[in-house]
């Protein structure tokens, strides 16, 4: 009799990939390149550099892969997804989203190609990838009216800018200009990233710490973008002084902003903390950057690193674990893995930065950096991979877009 009481939950058979599920949302596909390529690209350029035959030498194929090709496409992902959640109008899905996975793959290879025809069709293609994602940013955005994302479109289209500068720049042998045109592009996206960070990071504490009642900081967040831009426009112009301002204002926001939130509440909260120390880092990058332009640090190369490896590249690993989990409808807690790619994240940027000090240990740090950097992303596809190319396992693959949006 007792055997004939016991009652037994159904086990849900675990779905098989599909193209349309992994089409769905923008967030899928260019997660998973943007995270492949941050593990690849180092790789390459640390332990086989002799694989680099294109047009561009290692280290500045290196600095636009980074930033054009491993940031950027992760910003897209996130704000094609976004939009969607903005606007209720999916941006892009199905064999467009594909087309336009297509164009980061076809630039990625001819890059890596030698000769200048496989450039050229490398470098269209990763600036019809930008016109487009902005584009189909723009239709949803300003068909509904969505006013305060209004900037949205047009910074996207701004990286495409920064990179076609790059590029041209590149070309001509101009490496004065060219390290001027990185810069800019930087600043680029550390606009969207701000933007898109202090949003979302108070919205993801207060829904997870239960009581925790933290600022907006919307008038600042205008203020900070603001600066932004202006030194974006600074930094075209090289208005060196006004440059180091704009920065200094941007990035001392932000460390204000970071402290407001209340970072001592969230630190059992890897999903916060993670973000919290990414948004810190890219505020202390902005005023590295203020610095550099002030001549008071001498290597190019702080802020670039700052900003990207401390402040990008930790914001985009929490980032991508929070928004993903989100859409795909999964608990919102971390694992073993997720923490560790987290450590290992944080870890490389400590070690990079350590090896741009003229000191012994550089080459080993270096090593070291590059290590930690390639098994963070790995663990991160890893644990998520299998996610992304799956449908969602509480709605059906044929729901309409406005039911999945969060």
């Amino acid at each position: 009799m007792a055997e004939m009481l016991q009652v037994s939950e159904p086990v849900r058979p675990r779905q098989p990939p599909q193209w349309r599920a992994f089409l769905e949302l923008g967030f899928r596909p260019l997660y998973l390149a943007g995270c492949f390529w941050a593990a690849f690209s180092v790789a390459l350029w640390v332990y086989a550099p002799n694989m680099l035959t294109g047009i561009m030498p290692g280290v500045l194929w290196h600095a636009h892969e980074m930033l054009w090709a491993f940031i950027a496409t992760i910003a897209v992902g996130f704000l094609l997804t976004a939009a969607a959640t903005w606007t209720g109008i999916n941006p892009l899905s199905g064999p467009l989203l594909g087309a336009l996975g297509s164009l980061w793959i076809v630039a990625r290879v001819g890059y890596l190609l030698p000769g200048m025809p496989a450039f050229t069709i490398a470098a269209c293609s990763e600036l019809a990838l930008f016109v487009w994602a902005a584009a189909a940013l723009g239709n949803a955005i300003y068909r509904t009216r969505s006013r305060r994302n209004y900037g949205v479109p047009l910074l996207v289209l701004a990286l495409g800018v920064t990179d076609a500068l790059y590029l041209f720049a590149l070309l001509d042998g101009d490496y004065l200009l060219l390290l001027q045109r990185f810069n800019t592009g930087l600043l680029c996206m550390a606009v969207i990233a701000l933007l898109v960070a202090r949003r979302v990071i108070p919205f993801f504490a207060m829904r997870a710490i239960p009581g925790l009642t933290i600022p907006m900081h919307t008038r600042s967040g205008q203020w900070q973008i603001g600066a932004g831009v202006i030194a974006v426009i600074c930094s075209l112009l090289q208005f060196h002084v006004a440059l180091a301002i704009a920065l200094a204002v941007a990035g001392v926001l932000a460390l204000v902003q970071v402290r407001a939130w209340k970072p001592w509440a969230v630190r059992r909260a890897p999903l916060l903390w993670i973000l919290y120390t990414g948004y810190g880092a890219l505020g202390a990058g902005l005023l590295v950057a203020a610095a550099r332009s002030a001549d008071w640090v001498g290597h190019e190369a702080w802020p670039a690193h700052v900003i990207g490896v401390a402040g990008f590249s930790v914001l985009i690993i929490g980032m991508v674990t929070r928004t993903a989990l989100g859409h795909l409808e999964r608990p919102l807690q971390t694992d073993n893995a997720m923490v560790a790619s987290y450590a290992l994240v944080i870890a490389a940027a400590a070690l990079r930065l350590i090896a741009l000090l003229p000191t012994a240990l550089s080459l080993a740090a270096l090593h070291a950096a590059a290590t930690a950097w390639i098994l963070a992303f790995v663990l991160c596809l890893w644990r998520f991979f299998p996610m992304m190319i799956r449908p969602r396992a509480d709605k059906s693959p044929t729901s309409p877009i406005s039911s999945i949006l969060r």
